[in-house]
């Protein structure tokens, strides 16, 4: 499961803003890797008045910060067209400029991710990994 750190640095976002970002992300990650939305977990934090350097000095721009964790084996075309579409649309929701929003992916084996209580499949195996979390969970 792709999990992707929000992280706010001088400006404070709305319940409705979070909710908006939450679902531009999981929309980008379905949309460009193919991963099921189910997949997508994001999480919020901010960091404090003065907790913020760039540089070395304190950073007073409100700006957006984006770390996500995401199972390596996609190509750099697919992670950047991610990225992309992230940018887009965070920038716009919180009405900022695209150059106060950051992101980084960083990529994690498949075989070093446990969720729902097994190992990750591999991207393009997750059919087959979910009919599998459903024949072991059993009838609900």
């Amino acid at each position: 499961m792709p999990t992707y750190t929000v992280t706010v640095a001088n400006l404070s976002l709305s319940p409705q803003q979070k909710s908006q970002i939450a679902e531009a992300i999981t929309a980008a990650h379905n949309a460009q890797t193919g991963a099921p939305r189910f997949f997508a977990q994001v999480l919020f934090s901010a960091a404090n008045k003065d907790d913020h350097f760039v540089g070395g000095r304190a950073n007073t721009a409100p700006q957006v910060y984006v770390h996500g964790l995401v199972r390596e084996g996609r190509s750099i075309e697919i992670k950047q067209a991610l990225m992309s579409q992230m940018l887009e649309e965070i920038a716009h929701i919180v009405d900022i400029t695209a150059e106060d929003v950051w992101i980084y992916l960083q990529d994690i084996p498949a075989t070093q991710m446990i969720e729902f209580g097994r190992f990750l499949p591999a991207p393009g195996d997750e059919a087959e990994w979910e009919k599998g979390c459903l024949q072991e969970s059993g009838p609900a």
